[in-house]
Parts: C-alpha cells; structure tokens; sequence
C-alpha cells in the first residue's frame, strides 16, 4: 500500500490542517499512537517552519506499508531565502522568528531518517516516522524514495509508483494512467497489481503482463526498471512517457521508452542493458515533471537523501497541469 497527499502551506492555519491530515494517515497506516503522535509533532513544527522562515510552501506526505513495516515521509518544501547557518539551526534554543527554536532539533531526534537542504533559494526538509512490524530487516544496498500527487483538485492520483527489493536486486515501476482523476488512477493501480505480482521477472516480460491487463482500462505509459548493484548492471524498458535517467560523476545517461499507450497500442517491447555505476542515481518521472532538469544547479544535492532530491525535482519542475510522480534510487547512505 502506498499513497500521498499535498497540503498547501500558505498562512498560520496550514500547520493545524497537516496535522489532522498527518493523524488521518497515520491511522490508514496503522501506526500506533506513540509513532502518530511524532509523525503529527513533526508535521507541526515543520509546516510552521515553512510558513515563518519560508513565506509558505508545500508539505507532501507519503505512506507506505507492506509486511515488514510501516512508514510515514514528511516533505516539507518552501521557496524562502533558506536557512544561513543550519548546524546551528538544528540546535536546540536556536531561533530568528521569535518561537522557542526546538522546532528542527525535535524533528530530528524523533524521525527514523531525517535531512536537510537549504540554499538562498529554499529549503527541503525530509523526515520519515517508521514502525517495524518485527526486527528490521535490511533487504538492499539501495534506498529507494518517491512522491505521486495528483492534479490540484483532484482526489485520486493518476500516477504511481512500485518497488520490490531483495539482497542483490531491486525492480521498480513508474507509471501514469492516461490523462488524470479516478479512471487514470484505476489504470496505474492495476499496473502495480500486475507489478507486484510478476516483480521477479524481466523488465521487458512484465511490460508484456501489463500490457494484456490494462486493456480494460482506459491505459497508462509505465516503465521498469531492474538493478543488480553487486553485478553493476541495470535493465529498463518502457512504453510511453516515462522518463527514466542515470546521474553519476562520470555518467548521465537517458534511459530509452518505446512510443506507444498499455492497453492499448504497443508496437514493441524493448529491453536496454546499462552499466549501474557504483555511485549511480537513478530518477525516473511521470510527464507531470518537465523532462528538462538541471541538479548541477544544487551543489551538494546528490549526497543527500534520496527523498530530498525527488522533492526538490517536484517543488521545481512540476508542471502544474497534471499529476506528478518521481522516483528516485540511489546507495543508502
């Protein structure tokens, strides 16, 4: 199960609003009540943050549960003038607004992973609240994270996003039902049922299955990817607009999709094999995104968390008339 929601942070009443939203979520998640009320004081102090140092923003919350656990990211993201001196922000007592300065130091020491990125042109914040059905467990040297919001106004998201891990190999799935609202969304969650139950097969042969499953829908363009870091390869193969990118310091390479909708016109399937370099990213992207994009532009940013950089392509390249999703993969840090 995976979902999430956008909550547009404009005036004092936002923070109150996440919360109500953040406990909501963290009931379907199943959380109990110690974890739903972290996750709800972080909501708090980082949607506050947002709108007294940034001038307002966004927060985006994704959930997601499977049989090992249960986990909450928090994304809050502003346009402000970002912060001057973070190490001494994070300290507690520490505050230029007047408030108590424990709001970032809080953050941190409740939320299972946390990160910051702040330039003169904004801030990101992540932080994710985690409970383990039983001892951790861990599955990959991969991290992945991801954000699929739907058009403003609409409930349901047409986009959608699927991983599956093990120790040496990770599939994930990208995909965007045609056009947007409850029939998009039908397609792209068929395309996650089918992914998850065929994961361990090829790229190539699960957009096959897909293909035959979402002809009873109104269609969607997917892409799937499959990485083996101890081999160093990658295989991907996709129909449609799915934009899919290697980043690395020695290599960007365009990941190839066939022209073409599932369900309902496929000229063919194509696999691609690539080199997965050892500090290799990968991203990939619904049309909801502008496929021009530039990270040279936030020096630092691909060290950090793999939910920072999917925010800050989603807060700065989001194109505002559509769904939007981005994934992105990358060594846990």
């Amino acid at each position: 199960m995976r979902f999430s929601q956008s909550i547009v942070l404009s005036d004092s009443t936002s923070a109150a609003e996440a919360r109500r939203v953040s406990l909501r979520m963290a009931e379907s998640l199943g959380l109990n009540e110690t974890k739903a009320g972290e996750a709800a004081i972080i909501v708090t102090e980082a949607a506050r943050n947002a709108v007294i140092y940034g001038g307002g923003g966004e927060l985006v919350l994704c959930g997601q549960k499977n049989k090992d656990a249960a986990q909450l990211d928090i994304l809050a993201l502003d346009r402000g003038p970002g912060i001057p001196d973070l190490p001494r922000a994070l300290e507690d007592g520490y505050s230029t607004g007047g408030t108590p300065g424990t709001g970032l130091g809080a953050i941190r020491r409740m939320a299972a992973s946390f990160d910051v990125f702040s330039t003169a042109t904004g801030t990101a914040l992540f932080a994710r609240v985690v409970q383990f059905a039983s001892a951790p467990v861990v599955h990959s040297t991969l991290e992945v994270a991801g954000i699929a919001v739907p058009l403003m106004g609409e409930r349901v998201c047409g986009d959608n996003l699927a991983w599956s891990c093990s120790s040496d190999r990770l599939a994930v799935l990208a995909v965007d039902g045609l056009g947007h609202g409850p029939n998009a969304a039908d397609a792209a969650d068929e395309a996650v049922r089918i992914f998850h139950t065929y994961a361990q097969q090829s790229p190539g042969e699960v957009m096959g299955r897909l293909h035959d499953a979402l002809k009873k829908t109104r269609g969607a363009a997917a892409a799937m990817a499959e990485l083996r870091p101890l081999a160093g390869t990658l295989i991907y193969a996709g129909v449609g607009n799915i934009s899919g990118v290697i980043l690395s310091d020695a290599l960007g390479r365009n990941l190839i999709s066939h022209n073409g909708t599932l369900g309902h016109i496929m000229a063919r399937v194509q696999e691609f094999k690539v080199e997965w370099p050892r500090d290799g990213i990968l991203i990939m992207h619904s049309d909801g995104l502008q496929s021009r994009w530039d990270l040279s532009r936030y020096p630092g940013l691909l060290a950090r968390q793999p939910a920072l950089i999917a925010g800050i392509l989603f807060r700065d390249f989001r194109r505002q008339r559509d769904d939007a999703s981005v994934l992105v993969v990358k060594a846990a840090r």
